[in-house]
Order: structure tokens, then sequence, then C-alpha cells
């Protein structure tokens, strides 16, 4: 029976009783894990085949550090003086990420990518778990693990592993967004500030879903936690087919019907075109309306008092099939007008996209006719942890936590860290002793 003193027990009291058994707990499971992981890595040096050109130069111990704490770990150390490079066979087949374990290591990417800065990582592992890193050694983690992730994330579709698609309609959905760099990464970038300068770099973002159904309104539903993500630094050239291997991971080449929802930018428009050829293409509505006010600004001006019924009435006749009657309506209302080169160009929009824009046909058949699942997510993904204020990136640093993050809102990163410990252990063929 647990007793709190004299006085009753209270809140104070309890945190501290639990903490106290949290640290005892950890000490015997510390040390426990410590001696099994010294007696796996003394199996691995005694049975490990030195690859021609290594030598076994000597013992090294290590500071490993685990979710339960610290302990020394002894193992051998291999050279190539040849190449200039030694390796511990031990920390490959143990998947230690330097120092650390491998579930330690994976809590703090997840840390890392997950809080909004690395700071709040270190504070909520030590918190929640009672571990001590430091925002630093957690950045550390993330930068040498996200680049695996980037990596694996671009990695491509091999038929066996690929899915098979059972839902009647899979989306996909691409856009970009702007992350703000350190000088050197924006060196020679024309930007949207008054002198010119760019203060961001745009990164891309795919996803990929599925739907079955549609709710009593006749509104598409997307399936619950079918989404998955992929982001990218590269021209849209390279990111198309990168998404496409995406979609094959899902089941593209088996799926029903696949629908491709962008904005109305050309290069957009060309990536899908290119990469989900004869798949129905929308051009997002609310991007569509912000084009319709451009239109009616053109044409009659913000101010006047018509603007906001003539917008509803593009709303109406565009969820009707009518953009070409409203093209012409448009027309023919600023004919030989001063107005009339201006009105046109912000016609060229919806002059271009006519058969992307058949929002009441795609309604009927129970499309989406918005992006908003990419936009949230570029939100979410993206903007929630690299458009923080005052924080300025690295193309890597920011490509590296992206790629995280997208793994872990895909709800893959047991997949992801199972590649990668595989991957560990295959350098040296020791991952069968460690199974042993």
């Amino acid at each position: 029976m647990v007793r709190f003193g004299a006085g009753e027990p209270n809140g104070v009291a309890v945190q501290q009783l639990e903490m106290l058994v949290r640290t005892a707990i950890f000490k015997p499971a510390n040390a426990l894990v410590g001696y099994l992981l010294q007696g796996a890595a003394e199996r691995i040096d005694a049975t490990y085949q030195a690859k021609p050109g290594e030598v076994r130069k000597t013992q090294v111990s290590l500071q490993v550090q685990g979710i339960f704490g610290t302990f020394q770990l002894q193992r051998n150390y291999y050279y190539d003086a040849d190449k200039k490079q030694g390796h511990y066979p031990a920390d490959d087949a143990l998947g230690l990420e330097v120092s650390y374990t491998p579930a330690l290591a994976k809590l703090m990417g997840l840390e890392g990518a997950d809080e909004s800065t690395y700071q709040k990582a270190e504070r909520h592992l030590e918190q929640t778990g009672g571990i001590t890193v430091s925002g630093r050694q957690i950045q550390r983690v993330v930068q040498r693990v996200g680049s695996g992730a980037q990596q694996w994330q671009e990695r491509p579709a091999k038929p066996g592993s690929c899915q098979v698609c059972a839902a009647p309609i899979m989306d996909v959905s691409a856009d970009g967004t702007g992350v703000p760099m350190v000088p050197k990464e924006l060196a020679g970038r024309k930007g949207k500030q008054p002198d010119g300068k760019a203060k961001t770099k745009q990164v891309y973002l795919g996803c990929v879903f599925t739907q079955h159904r549609v709710d009593a309104e006749g509104h598409p539903v997307r399936d619950w936690e079918s989404t998955s993500y992929v982001s990218g630094f590269m021209p849209i050239d390279e990111f198309g087919p990168f998404l496409r291997q995406e979609a094959l991971r899902r089941g593209f080449g088996t799926a029903a019907k696949v629908v491709v929802l962008i904005d109305g930018a050309t290069g957009l428009e060309n990536m899908g075109k290119l990469n989900f050829k004869d798949c129905t293409q929308i051009v997002d509505f609310f991007h569509a309306m912000e084009h319709a006010g451009q239109v009616l600004d053109a044409l009659v001006g913000k101010a006047h008092p018509n603007h906001k019924s003539r917008l509803r009435h593009w709303a109406k006749w565009l969820l009707k099939d009518k953009v070409e009657d409203l093209i012409a309506e448009t027309r023919r209302a600023c004919a030989g007008k001063p107005e009339d080169p201006a009105v046109e160009k912000t016609l060229h929009y919806f002059v271009t996209n006519v058969s992307r824009m058949q929002y009441g046909t795609f309604r009927k058949a129970g499309y989406f006719i918005g992006s908003g699942v990419v936009e949230a997510g570029c939100k979410t993904v993206i903007g929630a942890r690299c458009k923080q204020s005052g924080m300025f990136w690295s193309e890597p640093g920011a490509e590296n936590i992206l790629a995280l993050r997208c793994i872990h809102s895909s709800r893959r990163l047991d997949e992801f860290w199972k590649h990668r410990l595989d991957a560990q252990a295959a350098r040296n063929d020791s991952l069968s002793l460690v199974a042993a």
C-alpha cells in the first residue's frame, strides 16, 4: 500500500509518485536492453566476415541512448585503407542511428517533424517520456533520417508492391506553396517583393485519396484515412512523374476512374495531361470563382453595387455547365468598350479551361470539384512546420522534414522504418544474426 505521508493525498504527490515509479522501472529496463544489445553485438562481431580490403582495427565503446536511458556498447571497428572509410558491423545490424537506438531515433524523428520547433520537441520528449535530448540532437537525427525518407518517397513503384484500388474513384491532386528560405537558397531567383527578389522557394505537395460514396445531399465523401502525400522541391516536370509513382503504388493501374484535381495553372495542367493521360481533369471550383471575381473587377469594378449578385450569377451558371455562355455574355457586355482588352485577358482563364469546368456534369458523377484536400495539406503538412514566424530554411533542411511529415501523415512511418532498418542490416548481411 502506498502512503503519501501525514496529510491527505493530493495531485502533486500523485504526480511525484508516478515520476518516481517511472524512474524506478526505467533503470532495470535500460540495464536489460543494454545487456541484450551487448550480447547481440558480440554475436555479430564473432561471426562477421571482413570484406576484401577491410581490417579489424580495435574494439570501441559507444554510449548508446535509448528510450529508457543510456548504456555502454562495445563493438568492433573495421577500416578499409584504400577506400579511407570504416564502419561498425554491429551498429548497422542493430539499426543504431549514430548513438541512438532505433526506437528512440524513430521517436526523435517523429517529434522533430511533428512539433512546430525542435525546442518544443525537446520539451515534449522530456515531459511525456522522461527522455532528455536537446533540440539540436533532434534536428541532427531528423536531417540524417529525413534524407533517406525523401529517397524512399521518390522510389519507383514496383508491380508486386502496388495496391489494388477497390474504390470506384481515385483522386489525385497537387499544389505548390512557398517556403521561406535562407538568402543563399534564393540567389538569382525572381520573386514578388517590391525589389523583385524572392523570399520563398516553391515546394510541391501531391496527394492521392479514394472515395466510395456521396452524402445525403449528393456531395462526395473522401474515404477515411485514404489520403497519402508526397512532397518535393523539384520542378513541376519532375514532380509529375514522382506523383504518378505514388498513384501507381496506390492502385492507379487498377482504378476504375481517376480524377485529377488541380487549379488552372498551366504547369499543373500540363503535369496532369502528361502523367495522367485520359483521366478526368477538373479545375478547382473555388479558384474558378476567384478568377470570376477578377473578370467582374475588369468589367464593372470592385465597387459596383451589382458585383456580388453578378458573382453569384457566375457561380450558378458554372454549376450548370454554362461556362461558354458566361464567356459569350461577358464579351457582349464589354464589346467596343475601353475595358474590353482587360476583360478579355481575365477571360483567358475560362477560355482555356472550358472542358475542365463542367461542374454540373462532374457533380452528377459524384466527383469532387474542389482541391481542398491538397490545399489543406499545404497548410497542415507544410505550413504548420515550415512557415512559422521567423523561420528560414535550407532546401535540404525543409525537404527532409517535409518527407518525414508526408510519411507520417500517410500512416507509413512503420513501413519506412522497416525499410530503413532492413537496408542498414543488409550492409553487412547481419540481419539473420540479429533475428537469431
